[in-house]
């Protein structure tokens, strides 16, 4: 099997200068939460839409770095697969507009991520969608589980961010996956919320769940004819 067996693997493999590996049990550790209130929107625009020079960021907390490339990681995976399912054609009417709008933030999200980390962003990945990105059905339904997936971590990530700027924009992208999430469900035909809370996902149970899905993998191989079958 090419893909790697654990998704904390694949961060230790794609970890450059080893700053994930050096920061993780630290990260896991930080668990001061920060109020909102003091929390200027203007810190989010400028951490999330790139106005943050990676000289500023360089001030980030170790934790706060590590928490940044876990986000990174699962923007990679989600921005891939819209671009994708856009680059195969085999997406119709209201999905493929729907492909095109997420991900084209989920793209955002990337490069927002990769501008603030610099040199400390980790690696794109290489990834096997294995053809759910060439048919309706098993798109919408990936889609809906990636998407509650994204919600789900970064509400679990949320309290142990010590910089008040990336919490705020952890914030305000989790609102965002929050609407990707109702969006992909409606297409798909369930209910697009359905209680009144939702539990956050601990990093271990996402690290899980990516891994069941071996999207992730170490070494391309194709699966079906249609082309971008890889992306990233």
């Amino acid at each position: 099997m090419n893909g790697f067996p654990h998704f904390d693997q694949f961060l230790t493999v794609a970890d450059r200068d080893g700053a994930l590996a050096e920061t993780s049990s630290r990260a896991e550790a930080a668990l001061s939460r920060r109020g909102l209130l003091g929390v200027t929107l203007g810190a989010v625009g400028a951490i999330v839409f790139g106005k943050t020079s990676v000289a500023e960021a360089a001030d980030l907390p170790a934790s706060d770095v590590d928490i940044l490339n876990y986000a990174l990681v699962l923007e990679y995976l989600q921005a891939s697969f819209y671009t994708e399912a856009e680059r195969s054609g085999a997406l119709s009417g209201a999905t493929a507009r729907a492909a095109r709008v997420v991900g084209a933030t989920e793209r955002a999200h990337v490069n927002a991520f990769r501008h603030l980390l610099g040199s400390r962003a980790v690696a794109r990945p290489t990834f096997d969608f294995q053809g759910v990105t060439e048919q309706q059905r098993p798109f919408l339904k990936t889609a809906v589980a990636l998407e509650d997936l994204a919600v789900e971590a970064y509400k679990g990530q949320a309290p142990k961010v010590r910089s008040n700027a990336v919490l705020a924009a952890a914030v305000g992208i989790h609102s965002v996956e929050a609407r990707h999430a109702a969006w992909m469900r409606e297409l798909f035909g369930i209910t697009p919320a359905v209680s009144a809370f939702d539990p956050p996902a601990s990093r271990a149970k996402i690290n899980r769940i990516v891994a069941s899905t071996h999207f992730i993998v170490s070494r391309p191989r194709m699966k079906a004819r249609n082309k971008p079958h890889f992306t990233g």
